[in-house]
């Protein structure tokens, strides 16, 4: 099923954090290709970051919930929080409908 994950960043982190661990999380992220279609950065108008995003095709939520938790990110107190949310496409550029 397609589902979308939020994440809500850490106000509070060390900024250094995200540096130290971005190669990890980059390769995590092409490690599950398979399941994460597309992932990346949410910034505000302003161009400040706020959050990020990941296009996911999963069995279930409790798949995802693993997913998210093993990303390298999750431990490193990034991230403040996230919603896992079951997205129902009903229109695609190149493909129409579904």
């Amino acid at each position: 099923m397609p589902i979308i994950v939020l994440f809500t960043d850490n106000p509070t982190a060390d900024p250094g954090l995200r540096a130290a661990h971005m190669r990890d999380h980059l390769a995590f992220l092409q490690d599950h290709a398979g399941m994460i279609s597309a992932a990346g950065p949410l910034t505000t108008e302003a161009g400040a970051g706020d959050g990020g995003l990941w296009v996911i095709e999963a069995e279930d939520f409790a798949t995802a919930e693993a997913l998210v938790r093993a990303d390298p990110f999750w431990s490193t107190g990034l991230r403040h929080s996230h919603r896992v949310l079951h997205w129902r496409r009903v229109f695609h550029s190149n493909q129409g409908p579904d």
